[in-house]
């Protein structure tokens, strides 16, 4: 540690509290302007420094229940985005899932370089190892308090915190770059689905999904897979959280007994599949290309090709615009989105000739091969640049950075 630092404890350095809900929440929750300011882990931004406004207020008999934090006053998330800071840029009134740390009587930390620390590695290395061994990582008021902080002298604490300001405005300049080239390549890719499905051209023609696909369940009745009935190995199980950009991820795959696959009546998928996700995760969808056989979740259905489609035509059908728009209109902006298997049915769908399906999927794999790839790249550019970021940080924090006194 550098010469003339010192270090405290966090809770000798700020006062450390927890939230509160008044319960029932909704009995408190008002329409009033007047209300008190209701701040949920929803209205921080995960780009943001600061927390602005909230969606919700509350009334005034909740204030007892609760507790009232204060522009300026810093909050952490204690369990979700677990340990991330923010500052607060309005008053109002926070939940249990949130800490409050407010200056206490002696004014030793400027506010800047606070919350650059309590984003830095060397702080959430010791939450991280403090909260190890939990069933539930949560911060708590002990823990946080325990947390050992450097503290330089304030004017050196400015300097660190304009040298940060420098660097990281290069970094996020850099940043915004690559995302922008990366929503870029999702785009083009986007457009080109949007293009082809689109077409009305000659050879195509448009029918709804019902005409030229069968739809299955997953089964429903009492030999549905509970997860007390999961086994470390078996037959897939695969439920909406195992479908991940057209594909099922299956490192987390839960399992069923042979003899529990055999009682099921319907839902069994194999090779060449495609899984759709109806309730939840909905529209999320995965073609089965590596498991020889298994059975679905009541959330999902098994969509199957007729001789009139390619089952891979009928993927890229599944990402294109034109499907999303459907589905959101189905969905009908509900706070639980969910459709059923005679909904999709009625989905319109153009489609050519199979001779030019299949030249129009070995288009779209080519285009989504190289996007594919242009996405990985850009993906570990982000991803070097918060490695760079946090470098950064640990080096201010240890005393290693190289800080302009002039």
């Amino acid at each position: 540690m550098k010469q003339g630092w010192e270090i405290k404890k966090l809770g000798d350095a700020m006062h450390i509290a927890r939230g509160g809900s008044p319960r029932p929440i909704k009995k408190y929750i008002t329409d009033d302007p007047n209300g008190i300011n209701w701040i949920k882990i929803g209205d921080a931004s995960d780009s943001s420094k600061y927390i602005y406004k909230t969606k919700q207020k509350i009334n005034k008999d909740g204030l007892h229940k609760t507790r009232f934090v204060e522009e300026g006053d810093f909050l952490l998330s204690n369990s979700m985005s677990f340990g991330r800071p923010y500052i607060m840029k309005t008053n109002g009134c926070i939940h249990d899932g949130w800490l409050v740390l407010k200056e206490n009587n002696t004014t030793i930390l400027d506010k800047d370089f606070l919350y650059y620390l309590l984003c830095s590695p060397y702080i959430f290395e010791q939450f991280d190892s403090l909260a190890a061994g939990s069933t539930v990582r949560n911060l708590n008021i002990s823990l946080v308090s325990s947390v050992e902080i450097p503290i330089p002298p304030l004017d050196e604490q400015k300097r660190i915190v304009a040298k940060l300001d420098e660097c990281f405005e290069a970094v996020d300049k850099a940043r915004a770059n690559v995302e922008k080239n990366l929503n870029n390549a999702k785009e083009l890719f986007q457009s080109q689905l949007n293009q082809i499905f689109s077409q009305k051209g000659d050879g195509w023609v448009e029918k709804k999904l019902g005409e030229v696909c069968e739809f299955e369940n997953g089964d429903r009745g009492k030999n549905y897979p509970s997860r007390s009935k999961f086994v470390s190995e078996g037959i897939p199980f695969v439920n909406a959280g195992h479908l991940d950009n057209g594909k099922v991820i299956i490192e987390n795959l839960n399992y069923i007994t042979q003899e529990n696959y055999n009682l099921l009546s319907r839902g069994k998928f194999s090779i060449g599949d495609i899984l759709f996700c109806l309730r939840g995760s909905l529209g999320k969808y995965a073609m089965i290309d590596s498991l020889e056989r298994g059975a679905i979740a009541s959330s999902l259905v098994i969509v199957r090709v007729t001789k009139e489609l390619i089952n891979n035509f009928l993927f890229y059908y599944f990402d294109s615009p034109i499907c999303i728009k459907m589905i959101e209109e189905y969905a009908g902006g509900t706070a639980q989105p969910n459709l059923g298997a005679k909904d999709l049915a009625k989905f319109n769908i153009s489609y050519p000739p199979l001779d030019e399906q299949k030249r129009t999927v070995a288009k779209l794999d080519a285009l989504y091969s190289q996007t594919q790839s242009l996405e990985s790249n850009y993906q570990q550019e982000l991803d070097a640049l918060d490695e760079l970021k946090k470098s950064i940080l640990q080096k201010a924090f240890s005393g290693e950075l190289t800080i302009d006194n002039g």
